[in-house]
């Protein structure tokens, strides 16, 4: 199996790709959604409902739905504080907060939002939440973030995060969800909201200033008197996303040497360069994605960029270009585990089932046990909250740690804050977090990774997330034997949402995606390139067999 690289991946974005701004807007004031159709319901993936307007999958009705159906479970759970909303710089999000806002005002929810032209990264949402709540028992905060994160620019998105500051968990969205679409089959009946005009003059509805407060904590996490002692050179692109107007008050705050690359803001992110497949996407993992920041990486030390809520970040090495996010990951947690020793002895690394295994090895010299999760930052809130983990992480390149005191930063990924840890690691070390990579693997030996994708309709991506491993029946892993195979996580028992399968000489895992309709393989060899690709061949084989079995049982089911 391989993907089909667009001729346009790496290079500026043609006027044929770009997003028709007004038609989407207008799409999402105009299409009602059919509640009868599946694939216009409200569905809260791996981070929140997501969709777009044109095809009624994103949609102002689903926003006030959604909306009225979280003031539906504030009120039966007691929550009374005020709700903190933050937006995006995709074009649906701006619309979607003021169709939130009206909601929320009818419902007399406290509403705390940015000023105009403001936008709020999620982790900063996260900050905020964990802010107003530390020491109260009641009168308690939480949050929705309007955002379909790195995704394309037609894209809309809605994340609700609760009073713990993360991502909602299953039974929290499947609440809202099933709720929300109750109110879409009864065509909103039930659903209070104010006047455009009312709602921004209510009472409730107040003007909050994130930044500060934020930028003033981040040296409680990032040691910035080591980076500014190093005078190390910096650079930033926020990806034209939340954190574009963050990152020239953190220079100025904390007297860095960080050039900010580009300030500008554009709904159809034209200036993006083209992704893998065609489209235009805000990923700072993807290579083709940062391919105009990588070109320009001897220019300074270390670079960095974040997604378009500013929840992942990509760091780019004088020494390599761009790192891989297990390898940074690897990096990062690596140096914290050795320069943290506010950090609770305790306490655990966590980490998802297809991030790398170089954080196994990292957490077994340091002493840390692991904790194994399904994909989704939810399965982390509740540990970092608590200071039973102290750094969680998932392979696409999102990660949160606790302060150096050991207390919690934020509950959400924070793509901000892994960005500027790579100046500290440089700074402590004295090398750039490419070479402390290579150092790694002649530590713990080299570890040869890739991910892989291939079109899934829904039947078969229910058919693999619902795979039990006995359905596989296989004893052999590119000519070594099987050490298991499991459908659920180690951590804390929770489905993965499909298979993954290990060897002594590596692993693969399968798993439908929560947005799109494909379905991803991701494997790690720990013997040689042509070891993965033997292991993804035979990875792709054995799903393959697995879902047509699912389709042939189906058969039998109707006929």
């Amino acid at each position: 199996m391989s993907q089909t690289i667009s001729p346009l991946a790496g290079k500026p974005a043609p006027k044929s790709i770009l997003t028709d701004i007004k038609a989407l807007i207008a799409a999402y004031h105009d299409r009602k959604p059919d509640p009868l159709a599946p694939q216009e319901r409200v569905s809260f993936g791996t981070s929140g409902h997501r969709g777009t307007s044109v095809n009624g999958s994103f949609n102002e009705h689903h926003v006030l739905a959604i909306t009225q159906a979280i003031c539906d479970f504030r009120r039966k759970e007691g929550i009374t504080g005020p709700l903190f909303l933050g937006i995006d710089t995709h074009a649906l999000s701006a619309p979607a907060a003021g169709t939130a806002e009206q909601v929320l005002a009818a419902n007399g929810v406290e509403l705390r939002i940015a000023a105009p032209g403001e936008y709020t990264p999620t982790p900063v949402i996260s900050h905020a939440i964990l802010t107003h709540n530390r020491g109260r028992r009641d009168g308690l905060a939480d949050g929705i973030v309007m955002t379909p994160s790195h995704n394309p620019p037609g894209d809309g998105g809605y994340k609700y995060n609760p009073t713990h500051g993360g991502p909602a968990d299953s039974a929290v969205t499947g609440w809202i969800g099933a709720r929300a679409n109750a109110y879409l089959e009864r065509r909103l009946d039930g659903v209070r909201r104010m006047t455009a005009t009312a709602a921004a003059g209510a009472a409730t509805t107040r003007r909050h200033d994130f930044m500060t407060p934020y930028v003033a904590d981040l040296g409680d996490v990032v040691d910035f008197d080591a980076i500014r002692g190093s005078g190390i050179r910096m650079a930033v692109d926020p990806l034209g996303g939340a954190g574009v107007h963050y990152w020239p008050r953190i220079a100025e705050r904390y007297r860095l040497d960080l050039t900010l690359l580009s300030d500008a803001v554009d709904p159809q992110f034209a200036f993006m360069a083209v992704d893998w497949d065609g489209q235009i996407r805000m990923d700072p993992s993807s290579p083709h994605a940062m391919a105009p920041l990588v070109a320009q990486k001897d220019r300074f030390d270390v670079s960095f960029a974040c997604d378009t809520d500013h929840d992942r970040h990509g760091v780019i090495a004088a020494s390599c270009g761009l790192m891989p996010s297990n390898h940074y990951l690897s990096v990062l947690a690596d140096y914290l585990l050795a320069h943290r020793p506010g950090w609770p002895r305790g306490a655990m690394l966590g980490k998802t089932v297809v991030t790398t295994a170089m954080l196994d090895r990292i957490a077994a010299k340091a002493g840390r046990a692991v904790y194994e999760v399904p994909v989704g930052f939810k399965w982390f809130a509740q540990g970092l909250h608590d200071g039973r983990l102290v750094f969680g992480c998932e392979e696409s390149a999102g990660a949160s740690a606790l302060r150096r005191d050991g207390t919690v930063w934020t509950t959400d990924k924070d793509g901000i804050v892994p960005a500027l840890l790579s100046g500290e690691v440089m700074a402590r070390s004295g090398r750039d977090p490419g070479e402390l990579y290579a150092a790694l693997e002649t530590g713990f030996g080299a570890i040869h990774a890739d991910r892989v994708e291939a079109a899934a309709n829904p039947d078969q991506k229910r058919a693999l997330a619902a795979l039990a491993p006995e359905a596989l029946s296989i004893s052999d892993l590119a000519g070594e034997p099987v050490g298991r195979v499991i459908s659920r996580a180690p951590g804390n028992a929770e489905p993965i949402g499909g298979i993954k399968a290990s060897s002594a000489g590596g692993w693969f895992a399968a798993r439908p995606s929560g947005t799109e309709d494909i379905y991803k393989i991701y494997a790690e060899s720990f013997r040689s390139r042509d070891h993965l690709a033997r292991l993804l061949a035979e990875a792709q084989d054995i799903v393959d067999h697995a879902l047509a079995g699912a389709a042939r049982s189906a058969d039998k089911a109707g006929a």
